[in-house]
């Protein structure tokens, strides 16, 4: 073994995974510790509230020694006495932070899509903080605003413009001052219901127009921000390429990077950590989609899904219940092209939602 990692977040299994395949013994904290992650760890724990992450990984850590600790979704700006293998807190929390991210970009110079003002629509409005877009709303007059802030009283939030294009994401390895693309993915969102920007899966590579460009933009970024390991930069893709977010962290694309390309981005994070980047980009062999399937009413899923295992992940135990809207599984497709793997997706959905009646 290459050494002991605790991955700790919101979410887990992606990463757990990825660092099993690599050769680490892997410990979990999560909020799900879904039935595969045991399958990849030593242990795991769960917590239910993010307040209640830093005694959870206490009591981890009370348990066994580590050699690292690597983070995901909810935990970028952890404490720990573990020695953290990714960004370092202090350059992370300006990442946390949408406005930041915004100015951020505007010094660079790079495409973005402008702040605008109250009262000018439509205008996309984000919370400052937090991931998965799943709080983001376009409103276009005075009435949807009012309802989004009834919605989310006194968030903090920004409003941008809204720009046409195709949700995207460049995956990169960064050393705090160079930069290396790994892969471009296209994001699948929600579309619909309340969370019509929530993502819920990705399919790599995405062979658009403005591929080179986002990886350069990517690049410029990464190596601009001091960030360390891993981290995704998302766009959207059109006539032109707008940078939307920086994610200094794990991305939820880990799966479909590596399916896509038969590397170990776990693995890359840790060179990437200690000063080295790839000397050769990663090319994909194959095209790999995910697609994340969501509750349709209160549910509670009674059979063992594990038999679908590997066209799905992210597994949930027997008898586990359901909210409607909640995600319950992944599932998977692959294919020597984009259409051909979202074919196998779309099969693979319809046989995992024979055991979701």
């Amino acid at each position: 073994m290459n050494g002991r990692v605790l991955v700790a977040g919101f979410a887990t299994r992606h990463v757990a995974q990825a660092a099993f395949r690599a050769g680490y013994s892997v410990c979990a904290v999560d909020h799900f510790c879904d039935q595969d992650l045991s399958w990849y760890t030593t242990d795991s724990l769960r917590f239910d509230e993010l307040e209640d992450l830093p005694s959870a990984i206490g009591e981890m850590s009370n348990r066994y020694r580590f050699d690292m600790v690597v983070v995901t979704s909810g935990a970028e700006d952890i404490k720990t006495m573990i020695p953290l293998c990714g960004t370092p807190r202090g350059h992370v929390i300006r990442f946390l932070d949408k406005l930041e991210i915004q100015h951020f970009f505007e010094r660079l110079k790079v495409p973005v899509p402008r702040l605008v003002s109250n009262g000018e629509f439509p205008a996309m409005l984000k919370p400052r903080r937090g991931a998965g877009g799943w709080r983001n709303a376009v409103v276009r007059n005075e009435k949807e605003n009012a309802a989004w802030e009834a919605l989310y009283p006194d968030l903090p939030s920004i409003r941008q413009e809204m720009v046409e294009g195709i949700p995207a994401s460049v995956c990169c390895v960064a050393d705090g001052t160079r930069a290396c693309a790994v892969a471009v993915n296209e994001q699948i969102l929600r579309g619909t219901g309340n969370s019509p920007f929530g993502f819920c899966g990705s399919v790599t590579p995405f062979a658009h127009q403005q591929k080179d460009h986002m990886i350069a933009v990517a690049e410029q970024i990464a190596a601009s921000s001091g960030c360390t390991g891993t981290i995704g930069i998302d766009f959207v893709a059109g006539d032109d390429a707008y940078a939307i977010e920086i994610n200094p962290r794990f991305q939820a694309t880990v799966d479909t990077v590596e399916m896509a390309t038969g590397c170990s981005l776990f693995q890359m994070h840790i060179d990437a950590c200690r000063g080295i980047l790839p000397r050769i980009k990663p090319r994909a062999m194959k095209y790999a989609a995910r697609s994340i399937l969501f509750a349709d009413r209160d549910m509670t899923v009674c059979t063992d899904l594990k038999h679908l295992s590997p066209i799905v992940a992210d597994i949930p135990w027997p008898d586990t219940f359901f909210e409607e809207d909640q995600a319950i599984i992944s599932v998977y497709g692959s294919g020597s092209t984009r259409k051909g793997a979202l074919e196998l997706l779309d099969k693979n959905i319809t046989t995992v939602q024979q055991y979701l009646r």
